[in-house]
């Protein structure tokens, strides 16, 4: 049986000098993990009080002065973590001081404004004119900052604000009838989306103790639905916490008593399977949702009188001689870009493979022979960063694991050091549950090869080479940062944002979800195209590898239609395997917005003329591929004059 009394004991011990927590038992500590586990050792403050006053003292001391906190080591502009250093404070009734100044930061701050919210309503389903909270300053408000900042500036005292309010509002706006929600978006181009269980707990914690709502109770319905079926740890304890202020619910009362020995079973298997390391978060969640009490989420009153909120100071500006030295980094930037060359060819290899049963062992070897030369294995650290965003049973959404052990063997058969699979999805935040249920985790326990989650890694500040999105610095996930050898895995699919999705925009999934907010929204705020030839101007794979055996057109990268192309494609130079896929779908990839704009930076080559097809030709298994309506224009015939010179 699990005991939450060792559960604690483990967070205990997981401190780390400095008083913080990190996500992992590794990297820097960050704000979140370590309210999650003062939160969870709380409950027990007699005996881990000195633990708790050091821990309270850092989390104090990374406030700053304008009231707010921000990710650690990571972009200013990420300020999220705010609203869980509030609730914690607020929850454990300290820093009177820093708590009245993050209150008034948090009241202070709202989503950013929509030119045309006309569009979003029809579009998304959404009122984009009610205010809540972003991820990152500056952009679009979801559901789940804003289910913290309600959560926290209730447990604050500061309940009764229009901000507040107005907060709440938004949550019920973005939530399904049938109960639950995601990042925000109830449908997207007419197609409905699915709800998120933890995004969906989130929301109904938010709205602990106050009247209940239709869309409040469908949600109870539908997170008691999830726990029938869910084997999940981190569902399981959101679901437990979400489900515990409402036990006059006949629904929530059922399904509480069965989720304790669900939970304790969830936390048994994990530890068991050895698939992931320590997860703080995980941890401090398991011990919270077993706490007789419900702990702090129960009781969303505020502890003795709540502080007056402080009017947020401005940040200082940055000294001139850091504007100058910005303005000679961009001025350095631009001359390397001029200067890149473009060989005059450059080859991508496309092989036949029937269906995933084939020898797609001795078919990789066979590809990589052509590119052994320019990408060799042997000695390093590769990385392999495949594409999985969502999982659904019934749908062929992301690189398919046995193509991933396929990849695995080939990098191991090469003699690689060490190969690593990492991704970091932008829909879910609960990337173990994915790797799970899509059968990557049987894969990597198999093959005894690690998983890094992206998302919550460490950030690595990074010149931007492409600044195209005006970002001065990328904040890279250090896994991908000190590879030796990045292998872009994708899907190919259509997608009903970026036209397609390949090697290229696999890339958003390297960025870590902490800096960027989820589903990345910052990035996708400053233009698709231009994140997308950033990110890869930045830190280029070296090799990309393209899972076309069955492959998805229509309404990518989530609802569209199987399609058995039966190829894989492989290349070193990203643009052109993209522009080869493009191709095979019977679409024009000068007319992809970023491959275009990857072609004219110098990325890589986009001529057909310019690329060595070996292996299949693309007339054997070449087929047209179905867009959304808006993306009819890449149906137009290829052409080589519609391709801009580089």
């Amino acid at each position: 049986m699990v005991d939450r009394a060792a559960i604690l004991d483990e967070l205990a011990q997981a401190v780390q000098s400095e008083g913080g927590w990190s996500y992992s038992s590794t990297g820097a500590s960050q704000v979140e993990p370590t309210c999650l586990a003062l939160l969870a050792l709380s409950s027990q403050r007699d005996r881990w009080g000195a633990i708790i006053e050091r821990g309270l003292a850092t989390l104090t001391s990374w406030q700053d002065a304008d009231g707010a906190w921000r990710v650690r080591s990571g972009r200013d502009e990420a300020v999220w973590p705010t609203s869980l250093a509030l609730f914690t404070l607020a929850s454990l009734d300290a820093e009177p001081l820093a708590r009245g100044l993050a209150a008034g930061w948090l009241l202070s701050v709202s989503g950013g404004k929509l030119e045309k919210p006309d569009e979003y309503r029809k579009d998304f389903d959404i009122d984009p004119e009610i205010m809540g909270w972003p991820w990152t300053e500056g952009t679009f408000s979801w559901t789940e900052p804003t289910s913290w900042a309600c959560l926290a500036l209730r447990k604050a005292g500061h309940g009764d604000h229009p901000r507040v309010k107005e907060g709440l509002r938004l949550l019920l706006d973005r939530a399904f009838d049938g109960g639950g929600v995601n990042s925000g978006n109830r449908r997207v181009f007419g197609r409905a989306t699915e709800p998120v269980p933890s995004m969906s707990a989130l929301m109904l914690l938010a709205f602990a103790g106050l009247d209940d709502h239709p869309r409040l109770e469908a949600t109870r319905r539908y997170l008691a639905a999830v726990a029938e079926r869910s084997s999940d740890l981190e569902h399981l304890s959101w679901i437990r916490l979400a489900l515990q202020p409402w036990q006059a619910d006949p629904a929530a009362t059922q399904a509480l008593a069965s989720l304790d020995q669900r939970l304790r079973e969830a936390y048994q298997a994990r530890r068991e399977s050895q698939l992931f390391g320590i997860s703080v978060t995980r941890e401090a969640l398991a011990a919270l949702a077993l706490s007789p009490e419900g702990g702090p989420f129960a009781a969303p009153t505020p502890r003795g009188a709540a502080p007056s909120p402080a009017a947020p100071a401005k940040r200082a500006a940055a000294p001139w001689t850091e504007r100058l030295a910005s303005r000679l980094r961009g001025l350095g930037i631009r001359a390397i870009g001029q200067l890149r060359g473009l060989p005059s060819e450059t080859t991508v290899h496309i092989a036949p493979a029937a269906s995933y049963q084939s020898d797609l062992d001795s078919l990789l070897r066979e590809q990589y022979a052509a590119f052994r030369e320019q990408v060799p294995l042997q000695g390093k650290r590769v990385v392999l960063k495949p594409n999985l965003v969502e999982y659904h049973h019934d749908r062929v959404i992301n690189t398919d694991p046995r193509f991933i052990s396929a990849v695995i063997g080939l990098c191991r058969s090469e003699g690689a050091a060490e190969v690593i699979v990492a991704e970091g999805p932008g829909h879910w935040r609960n990337t173990e549950y994915l790797v799970t249920a899509s059968g990557l985790g049987d894969v990597l326990k198999r093959h005894r090869v690690p998983f890094v989650d992206l998302n919550h890694d460490e950030p690595v500040k990074t010149p931007n080479l492409g600044r195209l999105t005006g970002l001065e610095f990328l904040y890279l996930s250090r896994t991908v940062a000190t590879a030796d050898v990045v292998i872009s895995l994708p899907k190919l699919k259509t997608h009903h944002w970026a036209g397609v999705t390949l090697s290229l925009k696999n890339l958003f999934g390297t960025m870590p979800g902490i800096c960027y907010g989820w589903p990345k929204n910052d990035l996708h705020w400053r233009g698709i195209e231009n994140s997308i030839v950033d990110i890869a101007l930045t830190r280029t794979p070296d090799l990309a590898i393209v899972d076309g055996i069955v492959a998805m057109e229509g309404d990518g990268p989530l609802n569209g239609t199987p399609v058995e192309l039966g190829v894989v494609v492989m290349g070193t130079d990203l643009v052109a395997v993209d522009a080869t896929c493009c191709r095979l779908m019977e679409l024009d990839p000068a007319k992809v917005g970023h491959l275009q704009l990857g072609y004219q930076r110098k990325l890589g080559l986009l001529p057909e003329e310019r690329i060595k097809q070996i292996g299949a030709a693309i007339e054997t298994y070449r087929r047209p591929f179905e867009t959304l309506p808006r993306f009819a224009y890449l149906h137009a015939a290829h052409r080589a004059g519609s391709v801009k010179t580089a």
